[in-house]
């Protein structure tokens, strides 16, 4: 044993005051990624501590080490708003080298917002050493002093409502006021969340990972509860690619069509099945979504928050509505050791009004659609859930904006009338770089009153937040030459959800030529040396937005 202690240079940690039986122990990283820039982060050395008693009680030694986290409604709107989605391949990056580099035996991940999640998930399955990620859980709904509940999504409309003369100055500062009461991510079924689930759905996570609210005693049960599990999937080295089988994909994407979750949500799910290899395409996205009721009715399209769905039995209680359709793999592995079938034998729905029967959904239909064609020959995405059943089908003249900020000048300024379809381009992967989500543009139209009337297509993304007839992800993207580019002012672009299409109305001939005469132009921001890198390296939406490895010689 004092061999393994000198062989991997363990005798360094005496110098931090560790003993002797703890170096002989599992090393446990704990991967934290508190910081006091994050609403949904900033309570999270509790979690980790309390993570940490959980693997000291079951026999391991827990390191925590540092990630970093940005958040993504403090980045909206700007330059910031390029970070995030790059900076979930840094989070992945970091927790590999700072586990090889130091050779632990398995992790605890400890998350909660958009791009930390997706993150340290892809590290997970990447390192294969035992793993379990546990979050710090979703913040309180807002309440105004009438008692009408509350949540960021509003925010962004605010300043439309107040151009309008709808709401006063003091209403404006009371809504800020109430909007976000405390710690956790943002109330509603926003990307933070929406991961957070997809990880329970996964079975990455413990049952309950994705509902249990910030500010519960059980947010910090739950997080010891991991730390000692890790311990037994060390002890039997159940590792995250046991777990991650197509099965487990599936699943996820059933849960996800169910809850009406981000749109975001294809990006992270791609991105982790190319870490362990597993196809996942925009295809079978749609496909499960065509089989998959919508059977909760979440913010921002819809009425509830998740503290509601946590009350209402969480996402195990889904899995076991669902289950009723067949449409969950029971024999999937999770993290408990256990199978999903025997994880959900005990849930069941407390609360009819969040997760309606499965025989009774809100939409025969999942949350999300995948739309193809002139327009996105390789896929382009829409939260369904978060669209009024008028805007369905929409065929309106384009207006163009190469970048988010002229288009929110345009919206606030009147210059975009009803039937308008706003396309915003230059904003992808590539383009922006970095995929910005346009959640200022989808929320100035909302702010408007233009929301059952305008529509927006473009190659960014949206946040989880997003309203509206908002076509993302257009693929192929702009800056890598995909017909959005040439689309010009006044082609009337068509949207037809039912039938997932989405349309230029511009004959072939004219298309291709308008493409053979195009040229990227130069960006309309700065462009800094990781963006650089970062644009020069990463893939297409409709691919989840990896980063492409280049090839030895």
């Amino acid at each position: 044993m004092l061999s393994d202690v000198v062989k991997n240079r363990r005798y360094f940690f005496l110098a931090m005051g560790r003993t002797w039986d703890e170096i002989r122990k599992p090393f446990v990283g704990v991967v934290n990624s508190q910081n006091e820039l994050i609403p949904g982060h900033i309570h999270l050395d509790e979690i980790s501590e309390a993570a940490k008693h959980g693997i000291i009680a079951a026999g391991g030694a827990p390191f925590e080490f540092p990630s970093i986290g940005i958040c993504d409604g403090i980045a909206m709107g700007n330059e910031g708003m390029c970070y995030p989605l790059p900076s979930r391949e840094l989070v992945a990056d970091s927790v590999e080298a700072m586990m090889l580099g130091h050779s632990l035996d398995a992790m605890v991940l400890v998350t909660n917002c958009d791009k930390i999640t997706p993150g340290m998930m892809m590290a997970a399955a990447r390192l294969d050493v035992p793993a379990i990620i546990v979050s710090g859980g979703p913040m309180l709904a807002g309440r105004l002093p009438g008692g009408r509940e509350i949540d960021v999504s509003e925010l962004g409309a605010l300043p439309g409502l107040y151009v309008r003369g709808e709401i006063t100055r003091e209403e404006l500062a009371e809504f800020v006021e109430c909007v976000a009461p405390g710690c956790g991510s943002c109330a509603g079924l926003f990307t933070a969340n929406s991961m957070n689930c997809m990880a329970e759905a996964l079975g990455l996570a413990l049952p309950w990972n994705g509902t249990i609210p910030a500010v519960y005693g059980r947010r910090r049960e739950l997080a010891r509860l991991a730390g000692a599990r890790v311990m037994d999937l060390w002890e039997k080295q159940i590792t995250p690619r046991q777990i991650l089988t197509k099965e487990a994909f599936a699943n996820a994407i059933a849960v996800d069509m169910a809850i009406g979750g981000s749109s975001n949500t294809l990006l992270h799910l791609m991105a982790l099945a190319n870490e362990v290899g597993v196809p996942l395409d925009l295809d079978l996205f749609d496909q499960m979504s065509r089989r998959t009721p919508r059977i909760c009715d979440m913010s921002p399209g819809g009425q509830h928050h998740l503290d509601d769905l946590y009350e209402a039995g969480g996402i195990q209680a889904v899995m076991k509505e669902l289950s009723k359709m067949g449409l969950i793999h029971g024999d999937a592995l999770t993290v408990t050791g256990r199978t999903v079938a025997e994880n959900i034998a005990e849930a069941r729905v407390r609360r009819r009004d969040v997760i309606h029967d499965i025989e009774e959904p809100y939409d025969s239909e999942g949350g999300l659609a995948i739309l193809y064609g002139n327009l996105a020959p390789d896929g382009a995405v829409i939260k369904k859930s978060a669209v009024r059943r008028e805007m369905w089908v929409h065929a309106g003249p384009a207006r163009v904006f190469d970048i988010e900020e002229e288009a929110v000048a345009a919206i606030h300024s009147g210059k975009v009338n009803k039937g308008d379809v706003v396309v915003i381009r230059y904003e992808g992967p590539k383009g922006g770089p970095g995929m910005r989500e346009m959640l200022a543009a989808t929320s100035a139209i909302v702010g408007m009153g233009l929301d059952g009337d305008v529509a927006l297509v473009t190659d960014g993304r949206f946040s989880g937040a997003t309203k509206g007839a908002a076509v993302g992800h257009i693929s192929p993207e702009a800056m890598a030459g995909g017909p959005i580019a040439v689309v010009q002012e006044g082609d009337v672009v068509e949207i037809d959800i039912p039938k997932r299409r989405l349309q230029v109305r511009v004959p072939d001939e004219e298309l291709n030529d308008r493409l053979s005469r195009w040229s990227p132009p130069p960006l309309k921001r700065p462009v800094r040396s990781y963006l650089q890198r970062y644009s020069a390296m990463v893939t297409s939406a409709s691919t989840g937005a990896i980063l492409r490895v280049p090839r030895p010689g």
